[in-house]
């Protein structure tokens, strides 16, 4: 989808799509339907559209020669990961040494992307970066059930500062970033930047949303609930 696509009224379009109700369905549902419609069509569009401007992204900062090490204990930079594309993709996650375990959070995300990884590398490169030794990172990874994903550690906490996934007050959170390499050199191409972008009453999640978890419980009646995250373990299933 390109700006200058002439595009049919999103009314018109809802309208097309709302023309067959459901078995036994109340009109005041088919009206209230169609208008969410409405306003899913304009979202859609308006995802395709930023998705675009942030395709046409000029080059962005050459990071340094930060190292990390592999499974194997060798040591690699951030170019070493591209293999063989020109596109790479880290994720930063919480599991520092001080760490017993795992943010539920990092691990939620990251189990949604074991499988489909394979699928992901075909287009761009894909890995796990974290502050743990790779052997422990893989400890959690097996017993989760992971066996797509690959994971590096990182050397010194120079990474994480620069890119903001340790602040000033040493708290560790998660950071996402995309790198371009170009005639052999690496620039950040993207990263979300959503820390302090929050608004009143929000936790600074994306726009749009990456995480599975959030986008399936944001299509239901209660939605992502007000004091709920996830966890690594679950004692009780809901109303057993």
């Amino acid at each position: 989808m390109t700006t200058h696509t002439k595009l049919a009224p999103a009314e018109e379009l809802a309208a097309k799509g709302a023309a067959r109700p459901f078995p036994n369905e109340p009109p005041e549902y088919r009206k209230a339907r169609e208008a969410l419609l409405v306003e899913e069509i304009k979202l859609r569009r308006q995802i395709l559209q930023v998705a675009e401007l942030r395709r046409g992204l000029p080059p962005g900062s050459e990071p340094k020669e930060y190292k990390f090490l592999d499974e194997n204990g060798a040591s690699v930079t951030l170019s070493d990961m591209f293999g063989p594309h020109d596109t790479l993709v880290t994720y930063f996650w919480m599991y520092g040494p001080q760490r017993e375990r795992p943010c539920p959070m990092c691990t939620s995300f990251l189990g949604s992307l074991d499988i489909p990884a394979r699928d992901i590398e075909q287009r761009v490169s894909f890995v796990v970066l974290g502050r743990s030794p790779v052997a422990r990172q893989l400890a959690f990874a097996r017993e989760r059930g992971w066996r797509n994903l690959k994971f590096y550690q990182c050397v010194g906490d120079d990474f994480a500062r620069d890119y903001r996934a340790i602040g000033s007050d040493g708290f560790e959170g998660a950071m996402l970033a995309v790198w371009h390499r170009q005639k052999g050199k690496v620039h950040l191409f993207w990263t979300p930047e959503a820390s302090g972008t929050q608004d009143p009453g929000f936790d600074p999640h994306l726009a749009p949303e990456i995480a599975p978890l959030w986008n399936i419980l944001d299509l239901t009646p209660g939605g992502r609930g007000t004091d709920w995250y996830p966890s690594l373990e679950y004692t009780e299933v809901p109303g057993a």
